[in-house]
């Protein structure tokens, strides 16, 4: 169970929780003034802090151990992520007023481009926002709740890993949809730079009786967490490194992969279900 859970869950996972989406934390004025600057300051700093860091773990590793400690819990009280399969996504879509479809600013970080509509605003109306986030103007699409998961869909075939994220913590204004070009996965997964977001509350398992060893789900995984044994011609998750977003089983044709629950165990979760 994450910490966000233990205190924001109520019992259940936190993002849940349907107050947590609601217009009277949003109307918070210093959360408003927030996500105003969010967009400037993620298009200025977002960059040069990923490559300050890198500099540091690698010239000066207790420093930066220290930064990373400080930075992260900074984070967590403004903008950090969750990772959530696809199921959790779909039911976020239901707990809130409205969704828009945006360009990504991870990606216009990271690769220069400003049409790279991968991210979900999730009750926040943009039109106020154009102002400092010039990619709206020409890639703003409100969509319905099924218009929505249709889209959701789609982002899972592509192997994109669906995460929430939060405007001043607990208030959960996005659903993004990553791979190695957002700026999130560069500073944990590939850089360990920084925590910026908690893995999901699930974990994937492969049953060695549907496996063909096919390896379909290696590709999938942008975690590495998918590995084979050629002497068993099985492929088989490593625990450590799996974040439960459950993109592995789009690959896999049998079947044979599932996710399960951490906090209800009993609850497993299988392609199509």
């Amino acid at each position: 169970m994450c910490e966000f859970c233990t205190k924001h869950g109520e019992g259940k996972k936190w993002y849940q929780v349907m107050e947590h989406y609601s217009q009277d934390l949003l109307a918070n004025p210093k959360r408003q003034a927030y996500i105003r600057k969010f967009v400037a300051g993620m298009r200025q700093n977002g960059g040069k802090r990923m490559a300050k860091l890198a500099v540091i773990k690698q010239k000066l590793p207790l420093a930066h151990r220290f930064i990373r400690h400080i930075g992260t819990n900074l984070m967590k009280k403004s903008h950090f992520g969750q990772v959530i399969p696809l199921e959790d996504a779909l039911e976020v879509v239901d707990l809130v007023q409205s969704i828009t479809r945006i360009a990504c600013v991870c990606r216009s970080v990271t690769q220069g481009r400003h049409d790279a509509r991968y991210c979900l605003l999730l009750g926040i109306d943009p039109s106020g926002l154009v102002g400092d986030w010039p990619e709206l103007q020409d890639n703003l699409e409100v969509l319905s709740k099924e218009e929505a998961r249709e889209c959701l869909k789609q982002f899972d075939t592509l192997g994109l890993i669906h995460s929430i994220w939060t405007f001043e913590t607990p208030f959960i204004g996005a659903i993004c949809n990553c791979d190695r070009d957002c700026l999130a996965y560069k500073m944990q997964v590939s850089g360990d730079l920084m925590d910026t977001m908690f893995r999901a509350e699930y974990i994937a398992s492969i049953d060695p009786a549907l496996c063909t060893g096919c390896r379909m789900c290696t590709r999938q995984c942008q975690f590495g967490a998918v590995e084979y044994s050629a002497m068993d011609n099985k492929c088989v998750i490593n625990r450590h490194k799996c974040y439960g977003c459950g993109i592995c089983r789009t690959g896999c044709i049998k079947n044979a992969i599932e996710l399960q629950d951490t906090l209800s165990p009993s609850l497993i979760l299988r392609k199509g279900m």
